[in-house]
């Protein structure tokens, strides 16, 4: 079965018909763009030199009719247009917002992250805007040419040199809008980056003094990206006020020559009018063109970062969906590294832990603790090695099955916007109440909820800003034991506790153990480690020591040495006195 992330190359396939039905309706539109011209050339040549009243009033209805027609259908054109923009974000959205997810995990990340769902509402306002109609007209153009050639060649020609002129601004303005607004999107990024860090990290910025510099840094990001903006709006705007001047002097250029043709009575009045009428509007499409060829060119560019983004995504194939692991983890000569790097942050690293295991992992910084616990649970991929659930390898299971089975607690602790109840189920959508409130107790954090102004219903706000760092942790711990995971691993999870709260971690990761899950404890303080059985000592990325917590401590401890006491220190004899 073919992964739902591999829909977004058919997408554009699947709206194949409507764009038909589009180019259907242009054609349509573009002949009834006919009826002024021939209405003028039968005023012009039939009524006045008859005079005959009922042939204009017929000659009106008819007109008005066509009119009539040619509105009905652009504006449904227009909302066809509409709608397979519509029909491009419901396609979309879901999996651009899952590779915006997802991006942080596969490598380093430009600006603020949010570009390609940037892109895909730009294209969404492209294919709702009135650029796809003029790329639609375009094709129509040589009709109106050959009708001016009909008229009589000298207008044809005048009208083919004009068409050529225009063509060749197009390509111009392509040439001139294509590298400034790719530029524009880059430093957008810079920019955009910059705001979100410093939003991010604004009690910093503020407490430190920071924000003129940063500021600073701002400006430059975005005097840069004015720069490239301008440049391109000043090459579309200048070649398109280009476009129009040209248009109007071919149509007037036509008119005087129609003019000259009359007098030396090789074309009649209609035709003089008609001529220009039709060289105005075959120039009309490309002059609209132009005039949205800057928001043509981002949507063109937004459309590639999309699929290289959805592409960098996909998966080729579901796995089968496995049962719910619950015997043993086993990490075999596994390594990883950071998304993006080269380097690896840990290396062969193999040890098995049973159900109803506690794992303690200790060692100084910098040593691949956190990075360890990112690899077991899936969030940075193995290199090497292989870590596996109950036989089956990380790999062979969708996160989202994998997922229910893990809990996670991260050194940087972040709730989401949402309510207390929201942030321990982990916005599943219907949760049961009996199990937020069971995981809510597993973390003593029950008390402390009920004491919020509205219980579990209380908005944390965004990044959990409404509650301090001890009950953020706490909810967080809550949130990683909900639903009675496998594997729990908590990096950290006492750093901002205290004592009450270290007494609910170890009662915590107790009751973990009990019901035949496994805790691994990432730790710096030996109070967290109190619920464990076994120790991990780690350094330079590489296992150093592992096995009962007991005797790995006391090897530690007789591995580190002993200070030696500090010799007395002789007092200063007194100066003498000299009598």
């Amino acid at each position: 079965m073919v992964h739902s992330l591999r829909k977004h190359p058919s997408i554009m396939a699947s709206c194949r018909g409507a764009f038909l039905g589009v180019a259907i309706l242009s054609g349509l539109i573009n002949i009834l763009y006919l009826s002024g011209s021939i209405f003028m050339m039968e005023v012009y040549d039939r009524v006045l030199p008859s005079r005959s009243i009922p042939t204009l009033v017929g000659l009106s209805i008819i007109i008005i009719g066509l009119y009539i027609f040619q509105g009905l259908f652009e504006t449904i054109r227009g909302r066809i247009l509409a709608r397979i923009g519509a029909a491009l974000d419901e396609d979309l959205s879901q999996q651009v917002f899952r590779s915006q997810i997802n991006a942080p995990l596969r490598g380093k990340i430009d600006g603020d992250g949010q570009q390609p769902m940037r892109d895909l509402d730009q294209l969404r306002a492209f294919l709702a805007g009135g650029g796809p109609s003029a790329l639609f007209d375009l094709p129509w153009m040589p009709l109106y040419l050959f009708i001016c050639f009909g008229f009589h060649p000298w207008l044809g020609m005048v009208a083919l040199a004009g068409a050529a002129l225009l063509v060749m601004i197009t390509l111009l303005t392509e040439l001139l809008t294509r590298e400034a607004s790719k530029a524009a999107v880059s430093a957008a990024l810079v920019r955009n980056g910059i705001s979100e860090g410093a939003h991010r990290n604004a009690e910093v910025v503020h407490a430190m003094g920071m924000a003129g510099w940063i500021g600073g840094r701002w400006s430059d990001a975005n005097e840069q990206y004015l720069a490239h903006q301008q440049r391109a709006s000043d090459a579309a705007g200048g070649l398109g006020a280009l476009s129009k001047v040209i248009r109007m002097m071919l149509q007037s250029a036509v008119l005087a020559l129609g003019a000259y043709l009359v007098i030396d009575g090789q074309a009649t009045g209609g035709i003089m009018i008609a001529s220009s009428i039709l060289t105005s509007r075959a120039m009309a499409p490309v002059e609209l063109a132009i005039g949205n060829w800057k928001g043509f060119v981002s949507a063109r560019q937004g459309w590639r970062r999309l699929k290289a983004a959805l592409e960098a995504d996909a998966q080729d194939a579901a796995p089968i969906k496995l049962p719910a692991p619950r015997l043993v983890l086993s990490i075999e000569n596994a390594g990883t590294g950071a998304p993006g790097s080269q380097r690896f942050a840990i290396q062969d690293m193999s040890f098995d832990l049973k159900a109803g295991s506690g794992l303690g992992i200790i060692g100084p910084s910098a040593s691949g603790k956190s990075s360890l616990a990112r690899m077991l649970v899936g969030v940075w991929p193995t290199w090497r090695g292989k870590v596996r659930f109950d036989g089956a390898a990380i790999e062979q299971w969708l996160p989202e099955d994998l997922g229910r089975h893990i809990g996670y607690l991260p050194q940087d602790v972040e709730l989401f916007a949402g309510t207390v109840a929201q942030n321990i189920s982990r916005f599943e959508p219907q949760p049961k109440s009996e199990a937020i409130i069971a995981a809510a107790k597993a973390a003593n954090v029950h008390e402390m909820i009920l004491q919020l102004p509205n219980g579990y219903e209380t908005q944390v706000g965004e990044s959990g800003t409404a509650l301090s760092g001890g009950q953020r942790q706490r909810i967080a711990l809550a949130r990683a034991i909900y639903g009675d995971p496998f594997l729990v691993v908590l990096d950290e999870p006492n750093s901002n506790l205290d004592n009450e709260g270290e007494q609910a971690l170890t009662a915590a990761i107790m009751n973990i153990r009990a019901r035949g899950g496994i805790v691994i404890i990432i730790a710096h303080r030996p109070s967290a480690l109190a619920g464990v059985d076994q120790v991990l000592v780690m350094a330079e990325g590489r296992m150093q020591s592992f096995g009962p917590k007991d005797e790995v401590l006391n090897r530690v401890l007789r591995s580190v040495p002993s200070p030696q006491p500090a010799e007395p220190r002789t007092p200063a004899t007194p100066p003498l006195k000299v009598v």
